[in-house]
């Protein structure tokens, strides 16, 4: 498979407005905060690779230096299916970073994207720990925001949708987010410019998910409000903030009071 021009600085216009929305999220949601190795799903696509392109170029500029370890999980189902191992194994090369790769477990039962999804965190959360990596990097954007905050009000009535930092102690990991000011059009452009932009995911299920009709609903709810994804991301993180100090206030207030 032919390589691909390693996009690195100095940036196209689009390039630098990527890299200073991910300098912001960084920034403002203090994401690598005490990280000295951090670890990124890597599924092939084109959020996981422009999340690699711009934390490998910004990590030592403006920000200390940290040693990025990449995870894929593999399979026939798992999202970025269509991304061989010798691509992701030739790009890391060249970027200096560590690839560790680990097959699903096959899917019994019928295939659905909730379970899924879990199988495949627990499989990456797994390969973290075991090297070393207590902060894990997904590629989640704005859009996505989006979606999960439109997800959880109507099918739950929650105002929730995705946190830019969240620790699960449970598994004893740190997922952050650092797309989650970037629009997956302008990732698209970005990832066609450089010439990483394919259709990865092969899974069936994928295409009638409900993540899949709520963005066909946002589609259509831009075409009366335009800046109804954009709106919905911003929310999410201004009702996610206060939520997280209020939440932060009640655990002083209680630990004042014992």
């Amino acid at each position: 498979m032919a390589m691909i021009p390693l996009p690195t600085p100095p940036w196209t216009g689009l390039g630098r407005r990527l890299e200073s929305a991910t300098r912001k999220a960084l920034y403002d949601f203090q994401l690598l905060d005490g990280v000295s190795r951090l670890g990124i799903a890597l599924s092939g696509g084109k959020d996981s690779l422009t999340m690699l392109f711009l934390l490998h170029a910004i990590q030592g500029r403006g920000f200390p230096p940290i040693e990025i370890v990449c995870f894929h999980a593999g399979g026939d189902t798992s999202c970025g299916a269509s991304i061989g191992n010798p691509f992701l194994i030739d790009l890391c090369g060249q970027l200096n970073v560590k690839l560790v790769t680990r097959p699903m477990p096959p899917f019994k039962g019928d295939l659905e994207c909730y379970s899924c999804s879990r199988r495949r965190r627990k499989l990456l959360f797994d390969m973290a720990k075991e090297n070393g990596c207590q902060t894990i990097a997904f590629g989640h954007h704005r859009d996505d925001n989006a979606q999960t905050l439109l997800m959880n009000l109507l099918h739950k009535g929650e105002c929730a949708g995705l946190l830019p930092k969240l620790t699960l102690y449970k598994y004893g990991v740190t997922i952050i987010r650092p797309l989650i000011y970037l629009a997956e059009d302008d990732i698209s452009t970005f990832a066609k410019q450089y010439g990483f932009q394919r259709i990865t995911c092969r899974c069936p299920a994928g295409q009638h998910s409900l993540r899949k009709k709520t963005d066909l609903l946002l589609t259509t709810l831009t075409s009366i409000y335009p800046n109804a994804r954009s709106n919905l991301a911003h929310a999410s993180l201004v009702y996610g903030s206060q939520k997280a100090q209020k939440d932060e206030l009640a655990d002083l207030d209680h630990s004042t009071s014992l």
